[in-house]
């Protein structure tokens, strides 16, 4: 079994230790801090372990402390309500005795709607044009931060195929829109829930990098403090996460050392699946 799906089935898979109460590994256990997407991922599975019968529609979090990579995290649920059409959850990741996350998720039962509208999707060449194997062709591959190369090691989760390659190099988009391909690097099994959990996971990577995309800078430049503090999303249609999904990015506001970014998901034919908000601390280190 390629390792990719074992790392992101194993984040995915928590443990039950009581009712409503379900633990969740790290997979990374030398890096500073738990990444923020995972903590919503392993949250929003908890949540889901509670609900039959329908799917998470949208989730609102807060980034309460930087989890502790050498721990375990504790998720405990709350059933706050289960109505006709909807149930609410709140889930608290817990670590070292105190709170260092906290979601509310709202599940939907399927129902037929009188109006369907959706946001054009982005005209930007398919992910086969930003492959490794494209890149490689270029000379800027090579010169490409580190980083930014691990983005097309065949070892991760979820896979990236950045649009805007020039942005590594200083270039600024006018317009601050950046756009990204993702999917998980290999196969899901058919359930709906897990794609849902595995795009929650996704839409926390280099969110905060879209505030940096009118100065031509990124948050890998080493001279750039930044972390997620809240995060909300929203789940429109069906999708899998193991197929090509294009993220497009934007920063409407940044002041005071926060800034604020959403991003839309699409299908590559158009079909927009998830849209996401996220507001983050980012400092120039003094």
């Amino acid at each position: 079994m390629p390792k990719a799906i074992i790392d992101l089935l194993s984040i995915l898979d928590l443990e039950p230790v009581e009712v409503n109460l379900f633990r969740g590994t790290n997979p990374n256990t030398s890096s500073q801090r738990v990444f923020g997407g995972q903590v919503i991922g392993q949250a929003i599975a908890a949540t889901c372990r509670t609900v039959e019968g329908r799917l998470p529609h949208s989730l609102h979090c807060y980034f309460i402390q930087p989890g502790d990579p050498q721990v375990p995290i504790i998720y405990q649920v709350e059933r706050l309500r289960d109505g006709k059409s909807y149930s609410t959850r709140r889930a608290t990741a817990m670590q070292h005795g105190r709170a260092i996350f906290s979601i509310m998720v709202s599940f939907h039962a399927d129902e037929e709607g009188a109006f369907n509208h959706q946001d054009k999707m982005p005209e930007v060449e398919p992910p086969e044009k930003f492959s490794a194997e494209e890149l490689s062709r270029q000379r800027v591959f090579s010169e490409m931060p580190e980083i930014i190369r691990r983005y097309y090691e065949p070892d991760r989760p979820v896979e990236l195929r950045p649009v805007e390659i020039g942005r590594y190099f200083g270039e600024s988009i006018h317009d601050g829109r950046i756009h990204i391909w993702m999917k998980t690097a290999a196969k899901l099994p058919d359930d709906p829930a897990l794609h849902i959990c595995a795009l929650a996971y996704a839409s926390d990577l280099s969110l905060l990098d879209a505030v940096m995309a009118r100065y031509g800078r990124t948050l890998f430049d080493g001279r750039i403090l930044s972390g997620s503090l809240d995060h909300a999303m929203w789940f429109h249609r069906t999708f899998r996460a193991d197929e090509w999904l294009l993220y497009a990015k934007e920063s409407p506001s940044a002041q005071g050392g926060r800034g604020l970014t959403r991003g839309l998901i699409f299908k590559p034919d158009g079909t927009l699946v998830a849209s996401v908000a996220q507001e983050g601390s980012v400092r120039e280190r003094r």
